[in-house]
């Protein structure tokens, strides 16, 4: 799908890029459903962690989930709704799109967060080079734009790249969107400013909380490591902007082959890769807490010893802004809650494994792709070290390239995770450490996450493939790391299994150390979480009993909580409140279903539930009733971008021109719209 917009005429790039910068039947009961049912928002606050998670479980759910099952995406055509089937166009276009379109909305549109003008390497360079820190940002993009073949006249205009993102905000645009025509197709539809220039697009700095969490920022992190291990996994030719297999990691020396698997789409890897680099960076200078000394601390090189002290990341720091603006830095880090908490841990594990696929040169991994390798030989980022990629690991060095600063990070989270979050004696991870004690109860659907983070984490530490290919076999390395991240899901798995069903099969939400099982009335988030964790143990284990175990969970979880009036999951008994957690958590699990749990056999006794088709058409309702909503001011996706058809025509002033029940950005809520995320909202019957 198109990425960004290919325009002839120039976009002049100055400081400002930076600074300011079925069936007839089936169609029937849908159209009864949608009568009955209500989808009202009930908050429209931006939380980047479960949008940014949810979104990235959309992108796994979307054209990697469609093309596994067949389908030719350039069939796909975001013009033509529902088409060549529903299900297709809904993975290929929306799920992918949505979750495209709102990462950018948050790293290079809002200003949700610091800005990269003061990332840790334009700093470095503006001191080497006696430059403005804008002048070198600029130049930088210059260089990645020159690297993937992307002319540096059709960078964007008034981006404003995060550095680091902040908890959360008011998604809601604070004066017009410039929707004027930028540049007229041939067909009747045009480009509006905005695409092309970010200016009108920034949210309320005033509203937003300026607080360093690490789901929040770690969630961000997992989308654009995803999308930019997609985006870089390949090259292409320089005239014809095709892509082309990596046969070397020198192949794009040659004239005619660069970096990416197109022009656009490498110039966004190289952007989101640079923000990743810097914000690295940035977490391993200044936000790791040293309990010991009570205090905010750098992280060291890769030799932390948690038995000899905790450093870790804690649950809050403060950020005191420096009062500008159009391109804030910190001021001030305050420290505000330094407790560690589960869900910020997987957050973090999950998406430094990813870019350690990305950007592992270790001499021993002989399953590297080849076009990474190219992305970190020096142009346009640095090489590890020798000594950080040999086979002896003392005498690693402490270094500020991608792969090094990485490493550390992942290696210090996975630590902490065990040390300070798994208890061993009962095979549990619980929710929260205070920094001296580790906390009683254990949260299913955390524990859930934590060991698909931990599968992640095996995959990459082993040197077998990540992102997209994170299925693939392959001959691993046998690390101790990978060895101990196995043994820590084998436990929390048999835990689930043994401890946590009730007898009416569904998962409990969770477990007190001295005290049992919650008592509390199941939720549906707590089936999704347990039901990840048990594929996820299948998946790295290759045991059927966790398959089995997750099949049975799913069939219980669908009998239980799935209204057949309305076609929605209840989310509690007797209730349907959807927030990303839960949306990104269903999406997953559909996936799951479909390539992993469904039925494989034709035999009578299989489960209705866990037939293919069952799973799409639950699927289908979910993103038509939940996520688009019934209505125009109902569902949870607020507003929506060119990418998934809503084009912009001259006489055509409906904000809605694709006639589906997601409004264009300047037409959703509030006086000058809202950004293309996601909302919660509460299911009511009419």
């Amino acid at each position: 799908m198109g990425k960004w917009i290919k325009i002839g005429s120039a976009i002049a790039l100055s400081s400002s890029l930076v600074v300011s910068g079925c069936a007839e039947q089936t169609i029937k009961k849908k159209e009864e459903t949608k009568k009955t049912i209500q989808v009202p928002v009930t908050d429209y606050t931006f939380r980047t962690a479960g949008n940014m998670f949810a979104y990235s479980e959309f992108e796994l759910s979307g054209e990697p989930l469609a093309e596994g099952l067949g389908l030719d995406l350039d069939l796909l055509d975001v013009r033509k709704i529902n088409e060549p089937t529903e299900f297709d166009y809904i993975a290929g276009v929306e799920s992918y799109e949505y979750s495209e379109e709102a990462m950018y909305e948050v790293t290079e549109k809002s200003g949700l967060g610091l800005h990269l003008i003061h990332g840790p390497i334009a700093k470095k360079l503006a001191k080497q080079s006696g430059k403005e820190s804008h002048e070198v940002l600029a130049e930088r993009f210059y260089l990645l734009a020159d690297q993937v073949g992307y002319p540096r006249e059709e960078i964007f205009r008034n981006m404003f790249p995060t550095l680091i993102e902040y908890e959360s905000g008011d998604p809601h645009y604070i004066q017009q969107v410039d929707t004027d025509v930028y540049a007229e197709n041939d067909d009747g539809t045009y480009v509006p400013v905005y695409q092309v220039d970010f200016q009108t697009l920034r949210w309320a700095r005033e509203k937003m909380n300026k607080m360093l969490v690490p789901a929040a920022y770690g969630a961000t992190f997992l989308k654009q490591a995803l999308w930019a291990g997609d985006f870089l996994s390949a090259f292409h030719t320089v005239d014809k902007d095709e892509e082309i297999e990596a046969k070397t990691a020198n192949d794009d020396q040659h004239s005619n082959i660069a970096l990416g698997v197109s022009s656009a789409d490498g110039m966004q890897g190289m952007i989101l890769t640079e923000q990743i680099w810097n914000k690295l960076l940035f977490i391993r200078d200044h936000l790791f807490y040293d309990a010991k000394n009570d205090k905010l601390t750098s992280l060291n090189k890769g030799t932390y010893e948690p038995e000899k002290g905790f450093v870790y990341l804690p649950h809050q720091v403060e950020v005191v802004e420096n009062g500008d603006d159009q391109a804030p830095d910190a001021q001030q880090l305050i420290l505000k809650d330094k407790r560690s908490f589960l869900k910020d841990q997987w957050l973090m594990l999950w998406p430094a494994a990813e870019f350690f696929g990305m950007t592992d040169q270790r001499e021993a991994n002989k399953n590297q792709n080849p076009a990474f390798l190219a992305v970190f030989d020096g142009q346009p980022y640095p090489k590890a070290p020798n000594e950080n990629i040999d086979e002896n690991v003392h005498n690693d060095v402490q270094s500020d390239d991608p792969y090094s600063v990485n490493r550390d990070i992942l290696l210090t989270v996975f630590k902490n995770v065990d040390a300070m979050h798994f208890n061993d004696e009962l095979g549990i991870f619980v929710e929260e450490h205070s920094g001296t004690e580790q906390g009683k109860y254990m949260n299913t659907f955390d524990a859930g996450y934590t060991m698909e983070a931990l599968r992640i984490f095996q995959r990459a530490i082993d040197g077998l493939p990540v992102g997209y290919a994170n299925g693939e076999e392959a001959e691993g390395l046998h690390t101790a790391e990978g060895k101990r991240a196995l043994e820590l899901i084998h436990k929390q798995a048999d835990f689930i299994i043994e401890k946590l069903i009730r007898e009416d099969g569904l998962v409990a939400n969770g477990f007190t150390i001295g005290e049992g099982i919650d008592k509390s009335e199941p939720t549906l988030l707590s089936q999704l979480g347990a039901i990840r964790g048990l594929t996820a143990a299948f998946l790295a284990t290759k045991e059927e009993k966790y398959r089995e175990a997750a099949r049975n969970i799913y069939v219980v979880m669908d009998r239980y909580f799935w209204d057949q009036k309305l076609h929605v999951y209840q989310t509690a008994k007797g209730e349907m409140k959807y927030d990303p957690f839960v949306a990104g958590a269903l999406s997953s699990i559909f996936r799951l279903a479909i390539n992993q749990l469904n039925n494989i056999d034709q035999d009578e006794q299989q489960p209705k539930e866990l037939d293919r088709e069952t799973i799409i058409s639950r699927y289908v309702d979910f993103y038509n009733l939940i996520i688009d909503g019934p209505s125009i001011k109902e569902g949870m996706q607020a507003s929506e971008f060119w990418d998934t058809g809503d084009v912009y025509k001259k006489d055509d002033q409906s904000g809605n021109t694709d006639k589906d029940h997601v409004p264009q950005v300047q037409a959703g809520d509030g006086p000058y719209g809202i950004a293309p995320i996601l909302v919660n909202v509460e299911v009511k019957e009419k």
